[in-house]
């Protein structure tokens, strides 16, 4: 893996890290904490393209086995009765990390999520987000960072219609994964397979696709 933050992060976020070949169900408490934004992942799965942790919490553990052992399609359909969520969604994404950014020029500045302005989505978090506005002082793009724990910090970027084509995010999530390694943290992103526009952001801010995956129960 060639980095001892990624492995404590994930051996933490998870409760088991690396898997051998295959699917690996493991029991971890974290499943019953709330999550960056207060809520719960009643399951969360890595993995390395050899073999994968799905996460639950200890007394899912038999029933999310027994669910493991059909296809990953059944599997990820099941999995939010399987961790009493029936309400809640599973999804795929492609799972990236970096430990070198791309060396892009900063263009935004940190500020509070409670400005006025600021799209919803970045009122969920307690720290400074990554924002540029224009002129005018409206929003054009922004970062966030979900702090999943002391070694692992996840990326969120967006980007208002009127912003797109630019560049700014690339440059945004660059900027907040330099900030993220001089925390002391590993900088990851997860995005939905389909969603070129993201990995192309992804890959141009020098997080590169190894081949890992993740998965979820996630609120709606």
């Amino acid at each position: 893996m060639g980095d001892r933050r990624l492995y404590l992060h994930l051996v933490t976020w998870l409760g088991q890290w690396p898997p051998g070949p295959g699917l690996h169900v493991v029991g971890s408490y974290r499943r019953d904490l709330p999550a960056w934004d207060g809520r719960l992942r009643p399951a969360i799965a890595v993995g390395d393209g050899r073999g994968t942790v799905l996460s639950v919490a200890p007394r899912h553990v038999p029933e999310v086995r027994a669910l493991a052992a059909r296809s990953h399609r059944r599997l990820l359909a099941g999995l939010p009765v399987a961790v009493a969520h029936p309400r809640w969604v599973s999804n795929d994404d492609v799972f990236r990390w970096t430990l070198a950014p791309a060396p892009l020029p900063e263009v935004g500045e940190w500020i509070a999520p409670t400005e006025p302005g600021l799209p919803r989505w970045l009122g969920l978090f307690d720290r400074e987000v990554l924002v540029v506005r224009d002129a005018d002082g409206r929003y054009l793009a922004g970062v966030a960072i979900k702090r999943h724990d002391a070694h692992g910090h996840e990326l969120a970027v967006g980007t208002a219609r009127a912003a797109r084509g630019r560049g700014l995010a690339r440059r945004l999530v660059a900027q907040a994964a330099r900030r993220v390694l001089d925390e002391g943290a590993v900088p990851t992103y997860r995005h939905d397979p389909a969603n070129g526009a993201s990995a192309r952001v992804a890959e141009a801010a020098g997080f590169p696709d190894r081949g890992w995956r993740s998965y979820g129960v996630y609120p709606p």
